[in-house]
């Protein structure tokens, strides 16, 4: 929700890619209405620049991440090519993808981390017909200084998750976030979307911490 505003959007790629645009109309977003395979959306993916760039949101690691993408990715370029002559001598061009996992889950991870494909196959072999290489990015609070000051919405995101988890830890989940949007609101953290979709952020941040919490403790 945060990001599907291209200008946001647009602020978050120059912050991951260390790029300067400036027009929010060079950017093309195409995110899949449903992944095949999944069944769901995938966050979000978007073309600037003659170049694909697939983006996901975990508040849970997964090792599979990487099949996840390339699942993703079949279905972009098949979307992409579809009026293309794929039969035919002259070349489809492709715009080359980037893979990139914004996590902000409760398990210690590095401030950065490089997920692959080859990581999932049965056997090793000595070179890997197909490789996907997707970096996933800790975005709690305290990693990352630098992606957070190039990105003040990413940085607000980073505190107000913080708080809830923070107050979550000694009152209600549904008080945690109540209390967190007042404050975020209050100190300029976020506050323009939170004013305007108060009522989502919170019925979706209740949501995601419940399925995070889930998804723990069954693993625990």
């Amino acid at each position: 929700m945060l990001f599907s505003d291209k200008k946001e959007l647009l602020g978050l790629y120059n912050a991951v890619s260390g790029k300067q645009y400036k027009d929010p109309g060079a950017l093309s977003v195409n995110t899949l209405e449903n992944a095949i395979y999944m069944a769901i959306k995938n966050d979000l993916s978007f073309v600037i620049d003659s170049r694909l760039s697939l983006y996901e949101h975990q508040s849970t690691y997964s090792p599979n991440l990487p099949l996840r993408m390339l699942l993703y990715l079949a279905d972009l370029y098949a979307d992409l090519t579809k009026n293309e002559n794929l039969y035919g001598r002259k070349k489809v061009m492709l715009p080359p993808p980037q893979f990139i996992i914004f996590y902000n889950g409760e398990e210690k991870q590095p401030d950065r981390r490089i997920l692959k494909l080859s990581d999932l196959y049965e056997v090793e072999e000595e070179e890997y017909k197909l490789e996907l290489e997707a970096v996933m990015l800790n975005i709690n609070a305290g990693h990352n200084p630098e992606l957070f000051r190039a990105c003040k919405t990413l940085a607000d995101y980073a505190e107000y998750t913080a708080s809830i988890r923070r107050y979550a830890a000694k009152m209600p989940i549904e008080e945690a976030v109540e209390r967190t949007i007042t404050e975020c609101i209050r100190e300029g953290i976020l506050e323009e979307f939170l004013r305007k979709y108060r009522a989502e952020a919170k019925r979706m941040s209740i949501y995601v911490y419940d399925q995070a919490r889930h998804i723990r403790q069954e693993r625990e």
